[in-house]
């Protein structure tokens, strides 16, 4: 089946991360409806409204680090099934809330489904994947997150004219929604093959080499895919020799915390681009333009359309071949003189007679950083992430950056930006400027690596030696023996 098949797994997997996006956008629609604020007694700028939002975050957190455990023990696509069932108990907890207690707590459940769909998702894509077209197809990721965002959106847009906007329809629907994608992932995802590299983890070769075939063959590869397939056996039993149980291998072993630092580190920068506190709150943002209502809700609509679209063709036309590291370095610089921009004029509106040129001009800052992000940071951080961990703590690894970097960073803004809106107006877009300017872009240039087209057992090599040395570089000539294995138990000790 080949490449067409391989696509369609990412494809569908990817509905993990339009529930990621669907569940993230919703609130937006639904902080902004009047009946919804009538019925919670709360206002967008309280501290109530961020609680909501930071709880989903907060929940997500927690969901990300039990997928460091379950993706070890049960396989990459028994966590995504295990993420989609917490998600239809999270959406029905919201769907039916009778006071905000209700509210908050299936927010953290819808969290906690997300944060675990978040971080199998990208590595069972990056797993399945051809090196030549990574990008793509982990980039799928990100296109349904944003999918995600524009189904969200206009599914609230609708339903705010349900009874001229004061019926309890207009939230509850689009929370009830949020159950139709992880019902669709429940019945569908067992459907799909395991990943080859889980299934030579748990020493199922010929069905590995079954999965691997079907996801690659083209009719001509077969030398490749043998190559591939040894590349893969080699090294996870080079690793096999080293396995330590528990969390605290990854800070302890150096080209290990090394590789995760990394992972964090592209997550924690893509949330102080900013873009999750427009996602979040872009409706309070377009208030401050003088934008409000309905109308609000119609430019967020067409917001959360253009990331989608840039984010296609930056996938399809450009990250497999001009690679990762610089469209993050230029990204970061592009946002960053965005949102100097959209202070500039922010400080400039009058918010009793709001400029219609200037109020033009906020909305076009704030569209051309969604633009850029897809260009840059969207996209790639969940490329880089996945892989840059080796097979042996990828799973843990990979629940660690998504946890910590994004999703307890994210619950962090979540909470403050409704306040820090309120209160700094203006000035608070320059907190993601100067992080940008002084943390981002030197890191990234100094310390990143470019990874683009290579395998990922190849990657190992951008790090240093190959399974800490136990592995020579030319693979086809490996042969692991007992002495190297002890060795290597030496190195860890």
């Amino acid at each position: 089946m080949g490449k067409a098949f391989n696509i369609c797994l990412a494809a569908f997997a990817a509905t993990g991360s339009f529930l990621f996006g669907y569940d993230s956008g919703v609130m937006t629609d639904v902080i902004a409806s009047d009946d919804f604020l009538k019925f919670f007694n709360t206002s967008t700028g309280s501290p109530i409204i961020g609680a909501i939002n930071s709880t989903f975050s907060g929940g997500a957190v927690f969901g990300s680090l039990m997928g460091g455990l379950t993706m070890d023990r049960f396989g990459r696509r028994k966590t995504i099934l295990i993420g989609a069932l917490i998600a239809l108990v999270g959406s029905i907890l919201q769907a039916a809330a009778q006071n905000l207690a209700m509210i908050l707590v299936g927010r953290i459940i819808a969290g906690w489904a997300v944060g675990l769909l978040s971080m199998s998702v990208p590595v069972y894509q990056s797993e399945c994947a051809h090196p030549r077209i990574r990008g793509l197809i982990v980039g799928l990721s990100q296109q349904m997150i944003g999918v995600g965002f524009i189904i969200s959106t206009w599914v609230g847009y609708g339903s705010s004219y349900a009874a001229g906007g004061l019926s309890q329809f207009q939230w509850r629907f689009p929370l009830a929604f949020q159950a139709a994608p992880a019902l669709l992932l429940v019945c569908g995802i067992m459907l799909f093959p395991e990943s080859p590299r889980h299934l030579v983890e748990k020493d199922n070769e010929d069905e590995a080499m079954r999965v691997l075939r079907k996801l690659h063959f083209n009719g001509t590869n077969d030398e490749w895919i043998q190559q591939e397939f040894h590349e893969i056996k080699t090294t996870i039993a080079a690793e096999k020799a080293i396995t330590v149980p528990g969390w605290r291998i990854m800070f302890t072993v150096p080209q290990w915390r090394t590789r995760l630092m990394h992972g964090v580190a592209v997550q924690v920068f893509t949330q102080f681009t900013g873009i999750n506190v427009i996602g979040y709150y872009q409706t309070q943002m377009y208030e401050a333009l003088g934008i409000t209502g309905n109308r609000a809700l119609l430019v967020a609509g067409i917001y959360n359309c253009l990331g989608p679209l840039a984010n296609l063709v930056f996938i399809i036309f450009i990250i497999d071949r001009v690679g990762r590291r610089r469209p993050l370095i230029w990204g970061t610089v592009a946002i960053a003189i965005a949102l100097i921009c959209e202070s500039a004029v922010n400080s400039r509106i009058d918010k009793n007679n709001p400029s219609h040129g200037l109020s033009i001009a906020g909305v076009f800052f704030i569209f051309c950083v969604t633009v850029i992000f897809s260009w840059s940071w969207g996209p790639i951080s969940w490329v880089y992430m996945s892989e840059v961990m080796p097979m042996q703590i990828r799973a843990r690894g990979n629940a660690f950056a998504t946890g910590i970097g994004n999703w307890l960073v994210s619950t962090f803004w979540s909470q403050l930006s409704p306040m820090a809106l309120k209160k700094l107006e203006w000035k608070f877009y320059f907190l993601f400027i100067a992080w940008d300017i002084v943390v981002t872009i030197p890191i990234v240039f100094f310390f990143f690596k470019e990874t683009k087209q290579l395998s990922l057992e190849e990657i190992d090599l951008l790090f240093g030696e190959r399974s800490l040395g136990t592995l020579p570089k030319d693979l086809n000539k490996a042969n692991l023996t007992q002495p190297e294995a002890t060795v290597a138990e030496e190195k860890v000790a």
